[in-house]
C-alpha cells in the first residue's frame, strides 16, 4: 500500500536527485524510475543536464529533492530547495547540529518538510535500540568508522546516534573529562553529550557502534554498511513517500518506521 500512496492520493511525486551520477544517486534514480507513484523529473551533477539544484528546480516542477552529494554542498542544496518550497530527503552526511537548526527553522517558515539521516533499516534500528538501552544502562561511548577518504567527522549516523542518546540522558563518566591526564583528545570528541571516536581507514564504508557498560557487563550495538547502495534505496523511497504533509526537519529513519 505504501508503494502506491502517491497514486492513491491522485498525485505522482516528482523527484529531482542531486548527485544523480554518483554511487547512491544512480541507484536511487533507477528505483524512482521503476516506481509507479514516483517520477524522476531531473538530475543534478557536474556531468548532468543540470549542474545546480537551483537551476534544476527552477526549470522543472519538483515536489521533492533527494540529496546524495557530499559535505561541501549539501547544506546549500537543501536551503536552495527549501527557499523554492520543495521538500528534501537528505542522505548526505556533513550537516552539523547548527545546520539542522537552521534548516528546521527555514523549513518551518516555508511550510515544507525535510527528512534526513542514514536510510538503511539497520541504522534506523540502531537509533531505536540504543535509545532504549540508554534508559537502563548508564554509561556508553560511540565509535564511528568510515572510509579513509571521508572528509567529515563524525559521520551523520554517529551524530544522529549521539543526539538521540542525548534525548534520553547524559552518560556517566568514570573520570571527568577535565581531569584527563595526557592528551585530552584521546578521549574523543564530545558530540551531543557522548564521547565519539572517529576512525577513518580503507575498507570501511560506514559503521557505527555504541558500547554500553555497567558493572560486570557490556552491550554492543553496531550497524555496518556494505559496499552496495541497495540497503539505502528502500529507506530513501520510504522517506520520499513520507514527506508530503510534513513540516520542518525529521532526522532518523526510525521515526518513519511503524
Amino acid at each position: 500500500m505504501a508503494r502506491l500512496a502517491g497514486v492513491i492520493r491522485g498525485h505522482v511525486i516528482r523527484v529531482c536527485v542531486a548527485g544523480v551520477t554518483g554511487w547512491m544517486g544512480r541507484a536511487v534514480a533507477e528505483a524512482i524510475d521503476e516506481a509507479p507513484d514516483l517520477e524522476l523529473v531531473a538530475g543534478v551533477s557536474r556531468s548532468a543536464r543540470f549542474t545546480t539544484v537551483s537551476e534544476a528546480i527552477d526549470a522543472v516542477p519538483t515536489d521533492v529533492l533527494v540529496d546524495y552529494t557530499h559535505a561541501a554542498v549539501v547544506k546549500r542544496n537543501v536551503l536552495a530547495a527549501i527557499e523554492r518550497r520543495v521538500g528534501v530527503v537528505v542522505g548526505s552526511s556533513g550537516l552539523s547540529a547548527a545546520d539542522d537548526a537552521e534548516i528546521d527553522a527555514r523549513a518551518q517558515e516555508q511550510h515544507v518538510g525535510v527528512i534526513a539521516g542514514n536510510f538503511t533499516l539497520t541504522a534506523g534500528l540502531l537509533l531505536r535500540l540504543a535509545a532504549e538501552a540508554a534508559r537502563h544502562i548508564p554509561a556508553w561511548e560511540v565509535i564511528d568508522y568510515a572510509t579513509a577518504a571521508k572528509v567529515d567527522s563524525p559521520s551523520g549516523t554517529a551524530r544522529d546516534l549521539a543526539e538521540r542518546l542525548n534525548g534520553v540522558r547524559a552518560p556517566a563518566l568514570g573520570v571527568p573529562l577535565a581531569e584527563t591526564q595526557g592528551a585530552r583528545e584521546a578521549r574523543g570528541a564530545t558530540v551531543a553529550g557522548s564521547q565519539v571516536h572517529s576512525l577513518r581507514l580503507p575498507s570501511f564504508t560506514v559503521s557505527t557502534e555504541v558500547v554500553f557498560a555497567r558493572e560486570g557487563e557490556r552491550l554492543t550495538i553496531r550497524h555496518d554498511a556494505g559496499e552496495s547502495p541497495v540497503p539505502y534505496v528502500a529507506g530513501t523511497l520510504l522517506a520520499i513517500r513520507a514527506l508530503p504533509g510534513r513540516v520542518g526537519l525529521t532526522r532518523g529513519l526510525d521515526l518513519l518506521l511503524s
